[in-house]
C-alpha cells in the first residue's frame, strides 16, 4: 500500500524533479518504507512505500517493465497475482521480484490496459509509455484506492491524495462553492467534485490516457459497474447460501497474502465477525481490534452503542489476541484538526472513531481486514430502500429517493444556508448531481425489486465510495493498509445478481425513519427481523446463532448526547462563534438556528452538527 503522485505536461515542457519530490513527500505517511522519484521529458512520477509484498528492494518504485517501456507508481493490491503471475510466466514473461506491482506492469506488457478488467483487488497508478509518450491513469472497480487529479493550463497533476496535488507549485488552494454546495446537500460528494476548487476525484472503474499533445480534458473509459438485477435462475434458496459460503470464504482467504503480519476489527456485528472466524482459522495469531465509548454521559438508545462485550466474546470464541481502544467526548474535540488534514475533505457520517481504532491496529501490523461493503451488496439499508417503495411511494423513483437523501438541512432552509456563495453556486442542482449517478435516470415508478435493486446500486456507488475514501485515509494516516474482503470480484458479482426477496422480504413493514435518529438500523432490525437475509443465513457456517439476529448497530458514539452535553461548550466555541471560519460561506443565522434547535433538544441535527465541525476544522487546516 503506497503513495502516488505526480504530473504531465501536456504541452512537452520538462519535468522538474524537486516539485514531485514535494508532491511526495506530502503523503510519505502513506508510505513509511521508502519513496522514489522519475523523470522522462514532460513526465514526472513519484511514489512512497508501505511494504507488505516482498519487502525488498526489488519492490521500489516507480518500477519499469523489463524491457524499458513501461514505468509504474501503483497503489494497491491484487490478490490474485499469484494466478495471473503463472499464467504470464507460461506465457514467456520473466519477473525477479514477488510483488504483485511486477505483475501489473507484465500484465500491461502482455495484455494491455484492458487487463485491469481481470484484477481482483483493490489499486490506483499512473503508468507511463515511454515509447508513445502516453500516461495512464487507472482506478480500481469499487474506488477502494483514490485518486485525484487537476488540469492547470497544460499540466495534469494527480495523487492519491488532494495535499499531494496542492504540493504542485501550480495549484492554489481555494474552497469550491460547488463543492460546498453538493457536500451540504448529502453529506457526501455524488460527482467528481471536492471542497477544493479545481480538484476532482478520478473516477473509479475507469481508466484515461493522455499524450504529449494532448487537450487538458478527462475522457474516462470505464471498464466495468455493478449490475444488480433479478436472476432468472429457479436455483433453491439453499444453493443461494451454499454457494455464497463459499465464495465469502473464498474472498476472506484471499485477503490474507502478505509478508506482514494481518490483523482483523472486531465489532459485535455480523459482519467484521464472520470475517475474523474465517481469518482466525486460516491464521496461526490473528489480533484484533475494537473501538468502544464511554457511555456515563449516554441517553436512550445511545446506551447500547458500546459493543466491547460483543467482540470481547467473539474473541474468546475465535482465539484472537484482542486490544480495545475506549473514548470518551474530549476525544472527538482532540482528533479533529488531524482527521481533518488526513481526510482532506468531509464525507459521510462520523470518522474519528476510525481513526483511533486504525491507530491500535497500526502498533500490531500494517493489514487490518475491514466489514465494510456488507451492507451495500447484501441490502442493508431496508429502511432507506423503503422510501422509494410501498404504498407512500409516488410515481418517479428518482425524486422519491431524493427527497431521503437531503439528509443535513431541512430544503427549504438550503438556500438561505448557502446565500454568502449563491452567486458561484446558482447554476447548481442537487437532484440533477443526484440523477446523474444512475447510468439510466429512472424518472418513473419501479416494480418493488427494480427499486431497490437501483437502492443498492446508488447505496454501492455513493455512500459506500464515501466510506472507502474515509477508511483509506484514516488507515493510511497511520501506515495501515485495510482490505475489505465484501469487495471480493466472485463475491461481489454473486452478491448483485441474488434476488431481492433473499435479501430483503417484509415489503409491509414500511419504517419511516429519519436518518438523525438514535440507533435506526438497530430500531429496524428490532421492528422487522429484516435486512441482509442471505448474509444472515450464510453466516451460520461461521458465526453463533445470536451474533446472527442481533440488531444492526453500526460503527458510531454517542454524539447525540455529547453535542448537548459533554462537548456543548466545545461545538459553541467551534460553530456558534460568528468569527468561525465557516461563515465567510454559509449563513451563521441559518446555521445557528439549526444547531440551537440541537442543543436544546428540540430536533436532533447530529449529522449536521457532525459536518460543521469538520468544515470548520477543515477551514482551519486548509484556508
Amino acid at each position: 500500500m503506497c503513495g502516488v503522485t505526480g504530473y504531465l505536461n501536456l504541452n512537452g515542457a520538462p519535468a522538474e524533479t524537486d516539485i514531485v519530490a514535494n508532491m511526495t513527500k506530502a503523503v510519505v505517511h502513506r508510505g513509511p518504507d521508502g519513496n522514489g522519484v522519475e523523470i522522462d521529458g514532460p513526465l514526472a512520477l513519484g511514489h512512497t512505500r508501505l511494504s507488505v509484498i516482498d519487502l525488498s528492494s526489488l519492490g521500489r518504485q516507480p518500477m519499469e517493465s523489463h524491457d524499458g517501456r513501461y514505468v509504474i507508481s501503483y497503489n494497491g493490491e491484487i490478490y490474485n497475482y499469484k494466478e495471473l503471475r503463472s499464467e504470464l510466466e507460461a506465457s514467456g514473461e520473466e519477473f525477479i521480484s514477488q510483488t504483485d506491482t511486477e505483475v501489473v506492469l507484465n500484465s500491461i506488457k502482455h495484455w494491455g490496459i484492458k487487463c485491469i478488467e481481470r484484477f481482483n483487488g483493490m489499486f490506483a497508478f499512473a503508468l507511463w509509455d515511454r515509447w508513445e509518450k502516453k500516461l495512464i491513469l487507472a482506478r480500481d472497480r469499487y474506488g477502494i484506492k483514490p485518486l485525484y487529479f487537476s488540469f492547470v493550463g497544460d499540466t495534469l497533476i494527480f495523487g492519491s491524495e488532494i495535499k499531494a496535488v496542492l504540493a504542485h507549485r501550480s495549484v492554489q488552494c481555494r474552497l469550491s462553492p460547488n463543492g460546498l454546495a453538493e457536500y451540504m446537500s448529502f453529506q457526501n460528494f455524488f460527482s467528481k467534485n471536492t471542497l477544493f476548487e479545481n480538484v476532482s476525484l478520478f473516477p473509479r472503474a475507469s481508466y484515461a490516457e493522455w499524450r504529449v499533445g494532448s487537450s487538458p480534458s478527462l475522457r474516462p473509459i470505464q471498464y466495468w459497474d455493478y449490475q444488480f438485477y433479478e436472476s432468472e435462475s429457479d436455483r433453491s434458496d439453499e444453493d443461494y447460501a451454499e454457494e455464497g459460503a463459499f465464495l465469502f470464504q473464498q474472498a476472506v482467504k484471499r485477503q490474507l497474502v502478505a509478508d506482514v503480519p494481518v490483523g482483523a476489527y472486531l465489532s459485535g456485528g455480523m459482519d467484521s465477525g464472520a470475517i475474523t472466524s474465517v481469518a482466525s482459522k486460516a491464521l496461526p495469531h490473528l489480533h484484533t481490534f475494537t473501538c468502544g465509548f464511554d457511555l456515563s454521559s449516554a441517553s436512550g438508545m445511545e446506551l447500547y452503542f458500546d459493543e466491547r462485550s460483543e467482540a470481547e466474546r467473539l474473541s474468546y470464541l475465535f482465539k484472537t489476541e484482542h486490544y480495545e481502544v475506549v473514548l470518551k467526548a474530549g476525544d472527538m474535540e482532540r482528533a479533529l484538526p488531524s482527521l481533518a488534514y488526513h481526510l482532506e475533505e468531509p464525507r459521510v457520517g462520523q470518522s474519528y472513531p476510525n481513526h483511533f481504532v486504525a491507530r491500535l491496529a497500526s502498533k500490531f501490523g500494517k493489514v487490518v481486514l475491514s466489514g465494510a461493503g456488507g451492507d451495500e451488496i447484501f441490502g442493508g439499508y431496508p429502511w432507506r430502500y423503503y422510501r422509494a417503495i410501498g404504498p407512500n411511494k409516488g410515481t418517479n423513483f428518482t425524486e422519491d429517493y431524493f427527497n431521503f437523501w437531503q439528509r443535513l438541512v431541512p430544503p427549504d432552509q438550503f438556500d438561505n444556508l448557502l446565500q454568502p456563495v449563491a452567486k458561484d453556486t446558482k447554476d447548481f442542482s442537487p437532484i440533477d448531481v443526484f440523477s446523474s449517478v444512475f447510468p439510466e435516470t429512472p424518472n418513473r415508478a419501479l416494480s418493488t425489486s427494480d427499486a431497490i435493486n437501483s437502492c443498492m446500486y446508488f447505496e454501492a456507488t455513493t455512500f459506500l465510495q464515501g466510506l472507502l475514501i474515509v477508511e483509506d485515509k484514516i488507515s493510511m494516516s497511520h501506515g495501515l493498509e485495510t482490505r475489505v474482503p465484501f469487495l471480493d470480484n466472485d463475491l461481489v458479482d454473486f452478491a448483485t445478481r441474488v434476488p431481492v426477496r433473499l435479501k430483503v422480504n417484509e415489503m409491509g413493514h414500511q419504517s419511516r425513519i429519519d436518518e438523525n435518529e438514535i440507533a435506526k438500523g438497530s430500531k429496524h432490525y428490532k421492528r422487522t427481523k429484516d435486512g441482509k437475509l442471505l448474509l444472515r443465513s450464510l453466516a451460520s457456517s461461521f458465526l453463533p446463532e445470536d451474533s446472527i439476529h442481533r440488531e444492526k448497530q453500526g460503527f458510531s458514539a454517542p454524539d447525540a448526547s455529547w453535542f448537548k452535553g459533554e462537548s456543548i461548550d466545545f461545538v459553541r466555541r467551534s460553530i456558534l462563534d460568528k468569527n468561525a471560519k465557516i461563515y465567510d460561506y454559509i449563513d451563521y443565522k441559518t446555521a445557528s438556528s439549526l444547531i440551537t434547535s440541537h442543543l436544546e433538544g428540540h430536533e436532533n441535527r447530529r449529522l449536521l452538527i457532525w459536518s460543521l465541525l469538520n468544515l470548520e476544522s477543515w477551514c482551519e487546516q486548509y484556508l
